[in-house]
């Protein structure tokens, strides 16, 4: 019985789904991430750094005004306006860039194990990675850290190297690993709904 919980656990983790998200991700030194992985293993969830603040105050009115267009469109709008209006003057107002401003809309393939993206940026096997991202269109935000297992050039296109990265995680929370799971599932069932109103 045991077993068969672990493999569905397995399985679970090893579904993997391509789309378009925001994402941004920056290479981590051993030793940051060292001190990031004693606060974890003593009960500090890796949130729990002052910069991130800017970013999960974006990501969480932004999560909230989908919930509301849900139920009431026009108000929503209202709110997404209001929103926007007070991220420029924010913007005027703030000197330097936030992880905010870093991130990008990225073909992204994920699972609850790791991911990979193509990127300008070489990175070489065995780095470590600090990932962010926005899954779309709940913006439902996740925090990790990856260790780089591949990274190969793809053909060039128009002028222009890309690499593809594969990464699999090597710390994250579990409710966020829920959250890729849980996204996977979704995305496979509506391009399942939408094969089948095509045929």
């Amino acid at each position: 019985m045991a077993d068969n919980n672990f493999e569905d656990h397995d399985r679970r983790q090893a579904v993997r789904v391509t789309g378009r998200n925001l994402f941004y991700f920056q290479p981590v030194s051993r030793d940051r991430f060292a001190a990031i992985l004693k606060d974890f293993e003593a009960g500090i969830p890796p949130y729990n750094q002052e910069w991130l603040a800017d970013i999960q105050m974006f990501i969480g009115a932004q999560s909230a005004l989908t919930r509301i267009k849900e139920r009431d469109a026009d108000l929503g709008d209202f709110l997404a306006h209001l929103d926007a209006k007070i991220n420029v003057i924010l913007k005027k107002t703030t000197a330097g860039k936030t992880i905010f401003d870093e991130l990008l809309l990225c073909d992204l393939n994920l699972s609850g194990r790791g991911l990979s993206f193509n990127t300008e940026r070489r990175v070489a096997v065995d780095d470590i990675l600090e990932f962010h991202i926005a899954l779309l269109p709940s913006y439902t935000y996740v925090y990790c850290f990856g260790k780089v297992i591949t990274c190969s050039p793809l053909p060039p296109k128009e002028g222009e190297i890309f690499y593809k990265v594969g990464a699999e995680f090597i710390l994250i929370m579990e409710d966020d690993q829920e959250k890729l799971i849980q996204y996977n599932f979704k995305q496979q069932s509506l391009a399942l709904r939408n094969r089948r109103l095509k045929d």
